[in-house]
């Protein structure tokens, strides 16, 4: 079975979500763990956290995947800006323990000048500062598009900050198919070669989840423009091969595409479709 889902809004709390899922035909969904904007997150009521469990027990889903604020750069030239970026990933880590999902996803942060180096150094050290032997949750490194100074566009830089990790056994990666596009690393015609690169400098067994987008850009644009799923530079055919690929198909799939929830209903259909099992 095709495991996937889309981005929802956990506005209306965790079942409806999982309700909704139900409805546009998916078996798993990604939500925000607070404002995506700002830094408020949503309280979390204990009997719709193990009403959404049961649902997805009764529903065979995939993992969820939580996906922290676009706010939250552990590696901001900013004191204050890493600050509140610390706080809210212990915050968010803690949160995870209260509901039934087991991956965690953020953008690893843009060093603002400082550089790499010293980027990878500090999401490092917030990372270290968060995590906890007991905590079950896996937090995902997203690979990213390098649009301005941004860390984690080249597989070597996100291998750098596992490596930096004392428990990094609580690490992996989120691979978002329009941010690999915009990096240069051709999903379309090396494929292959592109998970093989992957697996000699990070390791599969670190791949736990996929961003399925396709681009407006062209490959190595470095601009990260999300297009519906058959309408970018990606294009279906290419789609199709990345989750029919044996490395991949059985890992959750999410949609991030411009799209409405019944738009969403329809690009699951189509890549139901297409999915070979």
């Amino acid at each position: 079975m095709l495991n996937i889902g889309c981005h929802l809004s956990v506005s209306d709390g965790y079942e409806a979500m999982g309700k909704e899922s139900l409805r546009i035909g998916a078996n798993t969904f990604q939500f925000f763990s607070r404002n995506p904007r700002g830094g408020k997150a949503k309280k979390i009521m204990a009997d719709d956290a193990a009403s959404l469990e049961k649902l997805m027990d009764e529903n065979s889903f995939a993992p969820l995947l939580v996906h922290a604020s676009y706010t939250m750069n552990l590696c901001s030239a900013d004191e204050r800006v890493r600050e509140f970026a610390n706080g809210a990933l212990k915050e968010d880590i803690q949160k995870m323990t209260q509901l039934p999902c087991m991956l965690y996803n953020f953008h690893p942060g843009s060093h603002v000048g400082q550089g790499v180096a010293k980027g990878i150094e500090l999401i490092s050290q917030a990372l270290n500062d968060a995590i906890v032997p007991e905590q079950k949750t896996i937090i995902l490194l997203e690979t990213m598009a390098g649009k301005g100074s941004e860390v984690g566009s080249k597989f070597s830089e996100l291998k750098e900050i596992i490596n930096n990790i004392d428990l990094n056994d609580k690490m992996g990666v989120c691979l978002d198919t329009c941010h690999v596009f915009d990096a240069g690393y051709d999903i379309i015609n090396d494929l292959d070669g592109v998970l093989t690169e992957f697996d000699n400098i990070i390791g599969l067994e670190r791949l736990h989840a996929v961003h399925l987008n396709d681009s407006m850009n062209t490959l190595g644009s470095h601009k990260d423009r999300h297009q519906k799923i058959g309408m970018g530079n990606i294009g279906f055919e290419a789609i199709k091969r990345i989750i029919n690929h044996p490395v991949l198909k059985k890992l959750p799939f999410f949609l991030e595409t411009p799209n409405d929830n019944d738009g969403y209903a329809e690009e699951i259909r189509i890549l139901r479709q297409a999915y070979e099992e």
